[in-house]
């Protein structure tokens, strides 16, 4: 199965950029923190930027 194939078949729909999803975290502080699109795309650019492909051995 081709994930990235699976993965651009359904439709995203996008939110404001700082729209809650409706799921939070809880800071340093003990406060709670709603997360948003943005936040969630940040995140997965910092994970691509520290992806690290692996080396083929012939």
């Amino acid at each position: 199965m081709d994930l990235q194939l699976d993965a651009q078949a359904v439709p995203v729909i996008r939110t404001q950029p700082h729209q809650s999803l409706g799921c939070a975290i809880i800071d340093e502080n003990g406060q709670e923190v709603s997360i948003t699109e943005e936040m969630i795309q940040d995140a997965c650019h910092e994970l691509e930027q520290r992806l690290v492909k692996p080396s083929h051995k012939d």
